[in-house]
């Protein structure tokens, strides 16, 4: 598994390219599929003690799609083994009507990590150029002004310390029929039912061309796109797992030495 190959390169993009049917993610068999998401849970946990530790990096990881995606079940299964410390989830909902008077990246540039901290955006600054794209909130001359903005708030962000990884959990129409009918049958699900997902499923061809635009405008060397097959749960988790793990292996991460003066301390009965 090349994560390369999942990595949307704005010269030559189409969502087309993109299954979400595809499970080259997994191995065929659901124990070593199991085992190695463990073990990459693992990893990741243990990487990002050592960035809480050192204090010095901060990593963004974004998560974008359609109702039913997988957002929440990623943050769930991804993050199973690692410590609350040093991690945080920020979700976007409708913006409040304070958050509405001020500009659209206001409440999220307040939720960016901190030094030493990796955080997951469930949603984010995208749904600016997304859902209010597809409803005509705004026009198209608007959208793309906000297309650079994101860029250069992103650019700022990487050039400050932030590493930022934007993953499309790419679902297919018809596994979206599926899950919400679980949520509708399921008692335990019905929480997550909400009407109004079917007026926007309504409109799934519509965001299909959103997220091709948005996507093939804002996939930058310091903030790339990836595209995740995720009719496959397991195959969308085995993905984001290598490809958050490969990103904190590159960092230079290291545990705090210990100061020279310690050596002469003593702990006393």
């Amino acid at each position: 598994m090349n994560i390369d190959d999942y990595r949307v390169n704005p010269k030559k993009f189409s969502l087309a390219q993109f299954k979400p049917e595809d499970k080259s993610a997994r191995s065929g068999d659901k124990s070593a599929d199991n085992s190695l998401l463990a073990s990459m849970t693992e990893a990741i946990n243990a990487r990002q003690d050592i960035l809480h530790a050192e204090g010095r990096h901060k990593v963004l990881l974004i998560l974008q799609g359609m109702d039913t995606s997988g957002k929440d079940g990623t943050v769930k299964q991804v993050f199973s083994a690692c410590d609350p410390l040093g991690i945080r989830l920020a979700s976007f909902k409708a913006p409040s009507a304070d958050e509405l008077a001020h500009d659209y990246l206001w409440r999220v540039h307040q939720q960016v990590p901190a030094s030493g901290e990796l955080v997951i955006f469930n949603r984010s600054h995208y749904e600016d150029v997304l859902i209010v794209k597809v409803h005509d909130w705004i026009d198209e001359a608007e959208c793309k002004r906000r297309y650079q903005q994101i860029n250069d708030f992103e650019r700022m962000l990487s050039e400050t310390g932030t590493t930022i990884i934007k993953c499309f959990l790419h679902i297919s129409k018809a596994e979206q029929k599926q899950r919400l009918q679980e949520r509708l049958d399921t008692p335990s699900k019905h929480w997550k039912f909400n009407p109004k997902d079917l007026e926007e499923r309504a409109l799934w061809d519509r965001y299909m061309e959103a997220y091709t635009q948005a996507l093939q405008q804002t996939s930058t060397k310091y903030a790339p796109w990836y595209v995740i097959p995720a009719d496959s749960k397991t195959n969308r988790n085995l993905l984001i797992s290598r490809i958050l793990l490969e990103t904190l292996n590159a960092l230079t991460l290291a545990y705090p030495a210990k100061p020279a003066a310690w050596d002469k301390l003593t702990i006393k009965d």
